[in-house]
């Protein structure tokens, strides 16, 4: 409730109750972002840009309801035009720019093998996953995110699940 009442005043031109609105979900936003660019300069950037299309198009927004899956599909596609935009192919080496402590190395041993293997997967599927399991989003928060139906979004989970499972051995790493 208190949401919609934040975004009533937001899209009245209250800037402080859009930036209530959005740090509210501050870590959420940098999660998703960072998902999609494997990076925190280029995942603040987007959420750079995602603010600042929030600001202007939020009398858009049909539902108040509907605040938080609206500006996270806003953002998913900010993150999808900079990739395109410039064309390259992100991977994981970018943690190798930022701080580790030793008790992380064997986190990001795991990650790299994780990351090697759904490259094996094509980018749609790659992209449900990553929003499944390692942002714990819901089905349909997914499909909105992707502008995909339900089924389409549970069928790329399965099939990706399915080739990632085969790819490691089958029965060995269930």
């Amino acid at each position: 409730m208190e949401t919609e009442i934040l975004v009533k005043k937001a899209k009245h031109g209250d800037k402080d109750a859009l930036v209530t609105l959005i740090m509210a979900e501050k870590e959420g936003y940098y999660k998703l972002a960072y998902v999609y660019m494997k990076n925190s300069e280029d995942a603040m950037d987007a959420l750079e840009d995602m603010i600042v299309i929030l600001y202007e198009k939020i009398n858009h927004l049909k539902k108040e309801a509907a605040f938080y899956s609206w500006s996270k599909t806003i953002l998913a596609n900010c993150c999808k035009r900079t990739l395109k935009n410039k064309k390259k192919i992100v991977y994981m080496d970018a943690i190798a720019q930022e701080q580790v402590f030793p008790q992380d190395i064997q986190h990001i041993d795991l990650q790299f093998a994780i990351d090697d293997y759904l490259l094996q997967l094509n980018e749609k599927q790659q992209e449900a996953i990553k929003l499944r399991y390692y942002l714990d989003l819901d089905y349909e928060t997914i499909a909105h995110i992707m502008k995909v139906p339900i089924g389409t979004v549970k069928s790329r989970v399965s099939i990706g699940l399915k080739k990632l499972k085969e790819s490691l051995g089958d029965d060995d790493h269930e």
